[in-house]
């Protein structure tokens, strides 16, 4: 039996997703977590009610969030992965055959356990050996951090435990455990539905970082027009794309030209950051 399942993102605005069978459901100590199998989408991972990443277009998110600030930065050997345990951010991350190492702080293990099991294809490279796993909160995890290349915030929305990560404290924390041309690139939400979020987070980053700029990609399961990113750098500028070809790369949604062009923003964003 079919039924469907409904993403509330304002008071006025909601989205239906069709879904075929509920795979898994629990309450963690941190969240609601679910994985449901959808008739559209595929599989897909929910958290507090939002939907998080769908096996359909999950690449679209993960290869933005990674490939621009990895293909901005020279040299990026050592990064952190705040959040993402879902797995798509390190698995598009294991892909540059630069990295050394790669540390991920989650602070909910059964996300990672429940994406193990059932969507194998986004939780791929949680056996690399490059990667240090750590199940507890990021924000104190920053604080006592070593020094890194690059810093990626993959968080949900700012409710419950990913509230703190939205906070310009928690940007100087990063900004300190950040190598001397270090990056951080966080995802800032919807900047037609939560633009009072998006402004908070660009001018949070714009007071740590001294260069600070917002990029966008459309992801279809997030139902909102554009989908944002910004990145806080020490000294690169991350419109100038350092990839080459992207020989040897899996790739389906990012290239040198998206890179590029995801930088050019519409003019009503433009207003929001620069107001």
């Amino acid at each position: 039996m079919n039924f469907w399942f409904k993403e509330k993102n304002t008071d006025g605005y909601q989205v239906k997703w069709k879904i075929s069978k509920i795979l898994h459901n629990e309450k963690t100590p941190y969240q609601e977590l679910a994985v449901v199998n959808t008739l559209e989408w595929g599989k897909a991972l929910i958290l507090d009610g939002a939907l998080q990443v769908s096996e359909k277009d999950e690449f679209i998110y993960h290869e933005m969030i990674v490939h621009v600030p990895m293909f901005s930065h020279p040299a990026p050997r050592n990064v952190l992965i705040i959040g993402g345990g879902d797995g798509g951010t390190l698995r598009e991350l294991c892909k540059h055959p630069e990295l050394q190492k790669v540390d991920m702080v989650e602070i909910d293990e059964r996300v990672v356990a429940a994406s193990k099991k059932y969507l194998p294809s986004i939780s791929s490279a949680f056996g690399d050996t490059r990667v240090n796993l750590y199940f507890q909160d990021g924000i104190e995890f920053v604080k006592k951090a070593g020094k890194y290349d690059l810093v990626i915030v993959d968080s949900s929305d700012p409710v419950g435990p990913a509230q703190q990560l939205f906070t310009r404290e928690f940007y100087s924390n990063i900004y300190n455990c950040l190598n001397d041309d270090g990056m951080i690139v966080v995802q800032s939400e919807s900047p037609v539905f939560y633009q009072e979020v998006f402004r908070s987070v660009y001018q949070n980053i714009k007071a740590v970082f001294p260069r600070t700029m917002v990029y966008l990609a459309y992801v279809p399961t997030y139902v909102s027009g554009p989908w944002s990113f910004t990145i806080g750098s020490k000294v690169y500028d991350p419109r100038e794309y350092k990839g080459g070809s992207n020989a040897g790369f899996d790739l389906k949604y990012y290239n040198g030209k998206v890179h590029q062009a995801a930088f050019a923003l519409p003019e009503f964003i433009q207003d929001m950051i620069q107001a």
